[in-house]
């Protein structure tokens, strides 16, 4: 008899075989199958139709996902889940399914296939540089994609700062990307001018959905790299959004000494990022980002509270606060000028 409680491969060949999870998800996407099925559940014949896929593909595919937790399956019939209708239909404004295209471009899976080098020298064996090469293609990628799924992170993010938008007049994004930070706040505060600093041609993206936030004459870009751009001053906010964590303490510390003269006199420092526990352990999603650095970046890492609040006091900030975005991954640690 089979002991229950014995030791199991299942973990391994669950983690060894994980590739095909993404591969299914990614086929799912790219034909469109969340989007053909619909708010009515479908048989398989009736979504290969749609899709102009083998039915016999579109029967294992579904079933797959059906496994894995995307579908569910009555009778023969696939209908989404809440997730999958939220996330992944294209009738659905929260549409998410551009990520894909970001989470699976070559400059982020590629680096794993040399994780092993990576270990051994501590930082990404793709290149010199990793994804934080000038203008490196995957940014631009990220910021056609990922707007949907920052956006809420973005909306938690302004609205835990809660800070009096009456007195907002000068707000800095760094790495601005799809924009969605930025807008967030600007939402909030009618009378602030907001500028986007990111590289030139991912501005491009973030000026396109600026226009469509509504924004106006209240939003301008600084073109170049947030360590040798000129950041202006005055700013009542400076927003940091997933920047930090690509680089090592000294580094940060140097971008931070640039944030804090460029705002005026109590100005804030509002920075979001994966900030595991002290045992680097927990929680999961803050945790495992560090090997996403570790594969990406030279060194990077996923930076604890204590770890950003050093940073944060050497660059000549003061009152480091830690916190919590409701229903993210990401934490808010703020300092002030």
């Amino acid at each position: 008899m089979h002991d229950s409680t014995g030791p199991s491969p299942g973990l391994y060949i669950d983690t060894i075989n994980a590739y095909q999870k993404s591969a299914a998800l990614k086929a799912a996407i790219d034909l469109d199958i969340f989007t053909h099925i619909g708010e009515t559940p479908a048989m398989a014949a009736t979504i290969a139709q749609r899709c102009s896929a083998a039915e016999r593909g579109v029967r294992i595919l579904c079933d797959y996902l059906t496994v894995l937790g995307f579908l569910t399956k009555s009778d023969n019939l696939y209908a989404l889940t809440l997730d999958s209708a939220t996330f992944l239909s294209r009738h659905s404004p929260a549409y998410a399914g551009g990520s894909a295209e970001f989470f699976l471009a070559p400059g982020i899976t590629e680096p794993y296939q040399r994780l092993t080098e990576a270990v051994r020298q501590g930082g990404t064996a793709g290149s010199e540089l990793g994804t934080i090469a000038p203008e490196h293609p995957v940014w631009l990628q990220f910021a056609r994609g990922m707007g949907p799924l920052m956006t809420p992170t973005a909306e938690a993010f302004a609205d835990v700062l809660a800070l009096d938008s009456a007195n907002l007049t000068k707000i800095l994004d760094i790495s601005a990307s799809h924009g969605a930070w930025g807008i967030a706040f600007a939402r909030r505060a009618p009378q602030a001018h907001l500028v986007a600093l990111d590289w030139e041609p991912v501005l491009a993206v973030t000026r396109e959905h600026a226009r469509a936030a509504g924004l106006g004459q209240r939003f301008s870009t600084i073109a170049g790299d947030a360590f040798t751009a000129d950041l202006g001053a005055g700013y009542d906010v400076i927003l940091v959004p997933n920047f930090l964590h690509h680089f090592n303490p000294p580094t940060c510390v140097r971008f931070l000494q640039r944030a804090h003269a460029a705002l005026r006199p109590g100005g804030l420092v509002a920075i979001a990022e994966f900030v595991p526990n002290p045992d680097r352990i927990t929680p999961p999603p803050a945790a495992t980002f560090s090997l996403v650095m570790l594969g990406t970046t030279p060194a990077g890492d996923a930076y604890t509270f204590a770890e950003l609040a050093t940073m944060l006091v050497e660059a000549g900030f003061h009152s480091p606060e830690l916190r919590p975005i409701p229903a993210s991954p990401a934490t808010a640690v703020l300092g002030v000028r």
